[in-house]
């Protein structure tokens, strides 16, 4: 029933509500392709010493048939059941993607951010290739979350692709209230220290304030006295996916800005 209330209350939200749906029905059609589960060991070193898991060497996660898995997306969108302004952009996309070599490792290396791929309409491929690779990446996420030692990751950067969180949440009852940051891109979620600013990283707990949205329950706007940088933050836990998919929230954006805040966080809806 989440999704339904929150939507009658902000109905300013439904054309992303409707996106991120005809998106989420593309993405289950196509063809969910194995991730290999790399030799945890090998990886340790790499791990302790910050690199994330994608870019490892270490870990040598092939993301090849995440790249396949957009293309299947973009090509669902596009000659599927979409419309509109979203049927021209992708066919657009996909007849542009047709012409390079190696398309699936293009876009792939575009999303780790290779800028010599520079496609029409770079915010959309972004988000549906994000999209599917975080359907690949589903299972090794999962293996990932078992086998991290949390205390070894208090960083402001995922610890599986590297990008900076987009969204925060707080669980637990006080005095033991966790701290996650959570990935736009690929759904890590994982500990951050309590007080402390994931941009600037300044851990004066003086710094950082909270900012109350009026009738959002479960919502609030984090942010750094020092760097100005705010984060959203999810109070509470049971609607991670919703909550923490970043377009229920836009509006929080807005009201941070027009109080000159920045955001330094990731967000796959710069469409």
């Amino acid at each position: 029933m989440i999704p339904d209330l929150w939507l009658e209350e902000h109905s300013y939200l439904r054309p992303l509500a409707d996106l991120s749906a005809q998106v989420d029905r593309a993405t289950a059609a196509i063809n969910v392709l194995d991730a290999r589960i790399p030799y945890w060991e090998d990886y340790r070193a790499d791990f302790l010493g910050g690199v994330p898991l994608l870019p490892s060497t270490a870990a040598a996660v092939d993301l090849e048939p995440a790249g396949r898995m957009a293309g299947a997306l973009l090509e669902g969108l596009a000659y599927g059941t979409s419309s509109g302004r979203l049927a021209a952009q992708t066919r657009a996309l996909d007849t542009e993607l047709r012409r390079e070599p190696e398309v699936a490792r293009r876009i792939v290396d575009f999303l780790l951010g290779d800028e010599t791929l520079r496609p029409p309409f770079p915010g959309l491929l972004r988000y549906l290739a994000w999209t599917a690779t975080a359907r690949f990446l589903r299972p090794l996420v999962n293996a990932f979350d078992g086998w991290r030692e949390e205390e070894q990751w208090l960083r402001c950067y995922c610890p599986t692709c590297g990008s900076p969180p987009s969204m925060a949440q707080l669980v637990g009852n006080d005095p033991g209230r966790l701290r996650l940051l959570s990935c736009g891109c690929c759904s890590t979620r994982w500990r951050y220290r309590r007080i402390g600013c994931p941009f600037c990283e300044g851990a004066d707990d003086h710094r950082l304030s909270a900012l109350a949205i009026e009738g959002e329950k479960y919502l609030r706007i984090d942010y750094c006295q020092f760097c100005r940088a705010y984060l959203k933050t999810y109070d509470g836990e049971g609607n991670e996916t919703f909550f923490l998919a970043d377009w229920t929230s836009l509006h929080l954006d807005v009201i941070a800005r027009d109080r000159g805040l920045k955001r330094l966080a990731s967000s796959l809806y710069e469409l």
